[in-house]
């Protein structure tokens, strides 16, 4: 009988939830993620209102990928999660030169217009809110951005991610 406890006491510290845990752990270490916004929000119904939590967080590994991802949850907690999965789904990889991005580039997401031009070694990212977090994610350390347009945060990472999308290498002749 006491054999039987301790096989019991070891089949729950190698249980399905442990090795989950293990490896959401070297997930993490893997990606950096920052929280970009958190809104409360609310749907209507025969009751009242149900709100909700809704929270965008940018994900990436400094070494070129980066991604968005937006999750709703009823605690900040669930959303977030749900948020960093979905940004880790939609990564996107990222053309580096020199510590900064080839050539100037702008782009629109919705009325968010976003510029970007490359930078001299030393000069830092030149950017303000969403363009930096994006831009400092993807591992770019000198770049100059402006944001043009609409001041949603979410629209600017958006047009952030897809005007970084858009680089490509310039071939040579």
């Amino acid at each position: 009988m006491l054999n039987s406890d301790k096989n019991k006491d070891r089949s729950k510290s190698f249980s399905k939830k442990n090795s989950k845990d293990r490896r959401n752990r070297k997930e993490k270490d893997e990606f950096d993620s920052k929280i970009l916004d958190i809104a409360r929000v609310a749907r209507v119904v025969k009751g009242g209102r149900r709100f909700s939590f809704r929270t965008t967080v940018i994900a990436g590994d400094k070494k070129g990928k980066v991604g968005i991802g937006i999750g709703k949850g009823a605690d900040v907690m669930s959303g977030m999660d749900k948020a960093i999965a979905k940004a880790k789904k939609n990564l996107i990889k990222v053309n580096i030169r020199n510590d900064s991005i080839p050539y100037e580039i702008s782009e629109k997401y919705g009325a968010a217009k976003v510029f970007l031009k490359p930078a001299k070694k030393g000069r830092g990212v030149s950017a303000g809110g969403a363009v930096r977090t994006v831009v400092e994610l993807a591992g770019i350390e000198n770049v100059s951005a402006k944001i043009l347009g609409s001041a949603n945060k979410i629209n600017n990472a958006r047009a952030t991610l897809k005007a970084l999308a858009k680089l490509k290498v310039k071939s040579k002749k």
